[in-house]
């Protein structure tokens, strides 16, 4: 798994399991919700690595 893989697993979780922790996903619908969020991060990662500057537009 490269490293923008690994990272984006890593935020995806943190980030369900804080939407768990305040009620707004059930662990009942969690891979409802995983893995668009897991491709979104993914996406804006590898969208930003793409960008001059490390994703910091002027």
């Amino acid at each position: 798994m490269d490293k923008d893989r690994q990272l984006a697993l890593q935020v995806a979780k943190e980030i369900v399991v804080k939407f768990i922790e305040v009620q707004r996903i059930s662990p009942a619908n969690f891979s409802d919700h995983f893995a668009p969020i897991y491709q979104e991060v993914l996406r804006t990662l590898t969208a930003e690595a793409a960008t001059p500057e490390g994703g910091r537009k002027s």
